[in-house]
């Protein structure tokens, strides 16, 4: 069983790239019908069932989502599609897409794997962390995200926006529809989220799978969090909200990389917190 044909996008890398490293805002890309269909709907009833206590929970003032990156407990098709999509010769074919050389995966799945949001589910626009917590030399370049919602309606919201550098415009606003496939490079102004919350049914999820590659530098990267930026129409208390989160999320990824801390404890926290305001 096989979820990616090496060859589908064999003869286009060319192309690819040409698109890739001109588009705007950012160097990225849209693929759709990116997986092969066979095995697509065995995967998503997968995930439909697939239960957990060990889903992370990002509820907080710039977010409103939850993760699953234990890369043993995934769903076994789940984890045979993250095996080739962290395979050495799909990086090569990332590579050749994004010009960018000797990407690495990152089997601890940080920040990454199986992710998703319900109805209100939002994630305010961001630059993602730069440097891998546990990985000094680390330094993230590229994401994917694949989405896997069958039957996705343009009105729910729930776009994907890509922001200009100076967080003036959202220049790309891309519907996560069934099979579709984004790559992007990422760096301190790649910003990206999808801000508004949503409006899909109740029984209705976001889901994506996201993956992030890195190269290794020479000594170690300066340690940049992920970093939530205003728009131009959000309110001066919604902007010092954000800055003190910012400001957590920063102190709390330093904590991270100096004692080994994962985000199953501030998942709990927030879970807390979030039951306690209904």
């Amino acid at each position: 069983m096989s979820f990616y044909d090496p060859g589908k996008l064999g003869n286009k890398l060319n192309d690819l790239n040409a698109s890739y490293i001109f588009a705007s805002p950012y160097p990225h890309i849209v693929i759709d019908n990116f997986l092969i269909d066979n095995h697509l709907k065995a995967l998503v009833q997968e995930m439909q069932t697939f239960n957990s206590d060990e889903w992370i929970n990002y509820v907080h003032i710039n977010e409103k989502k939850r993760g699953f990156n234990k890369y043993d407990q995934l769903p076994p098709r789940l984890k045979l599609l993250i095996d080739e999509l962290n395979a050495e010769s799909f990086l090569k074919v990332v590579e050749k897409i994004t010009g960018i050389n000797d990407l690495r995966a990152d089997f601890s799945l940080e920040g990454g794997g199986l992710h998703e949001s319900r109805q209100g589910g939002f994630l305010n626009v961001h630059a993602d962390y730069i440097s891998h917590p546990h990985k000094p030399t680390w330094r993230r370049r590229v994401n994917i995200i694949i989405y896997l919602n069958e039957g996705w309606q343009d009105e729910w919201g729930g776009h994907l926006e890509l922001w200009d550098k100076d967080m003036k415009n959202p220049e790309q606003k891309i519907t996560p529809v069934f099979n579709r496939c984004v790559i992007f490079n990422t760096d301190a102004t790649s910003y990206h989220g999808h801000p508004e919350p949503m409006t899909c049914p109740p029984e209705t999820t976001r889901r994506s799978v996201a993956l992030y590659y890195f190269t290794e530098e020479n000594a170690p990267v300066k340690l940049r969090s992920t970093t939530y930026q205003p728009r131009p129409q959000d309110k001066s208390n919604k902007r010092w909200l954000m800055a003190i989160d910012n400001m957590l999320i920063n102190i709390y990824t330093k904590l991270k990389r100096k004692n080994g801390m994962n985000d199953k404890l501030v998942s709990r926290i927030l879970k807390i917190i979030s039951k306690n305001k209904k």
